[in-house]
């Protein structure tokens, strides 16, 4: 399983494999996995010829009053619970190149 945070090289990787005709699911994840993640991953699985999750603890989804900072964050496990589930690439970016906020009025 590849695991990456960087966007260029996830990016790569399904140019890849679309070049290749492959077809390509994706699991949104913030981690600390269990059992309906695993069953998300095993769905795509059945559906699709790669596997794409990703783990990011958005600050975006905590109101004010809740505590991004003490979200379970448990990364290794999560990464040997999505190999052992076939996953073929982990993507774990880092918040500042994945937030962009815009605003239209």
């Amino acid at each position: 399983m590849l695991q990456t945070n960087s966007i260029e090289t996830l990016r790569e990787t399904i140019v890849v494999w679309r070049t290749a005709g492959l077809r390509i699911g994706f699991v949104p994840t913030m981690g600390n996995l269990h059992a309906g993640h695993l069953r998300l991953i095993e769905v795509a699985r059945e559906h699709c010829d790669r596997v794409v999750a990703s783990i990011f603890v958005n600050p975006l989804q905590f109101g004010p009053n809740e505590d991004y900072a003490r979200y379970p964050r448990t990364q290794a496990a999560d990464c040997a619970a999505l190999a052992g589930a076939n996953t073929d690439l982990v993507f774990m970016p880092m918040s500042q190149p994945c937030i962009r906020i815009h605003w239209s009025r």
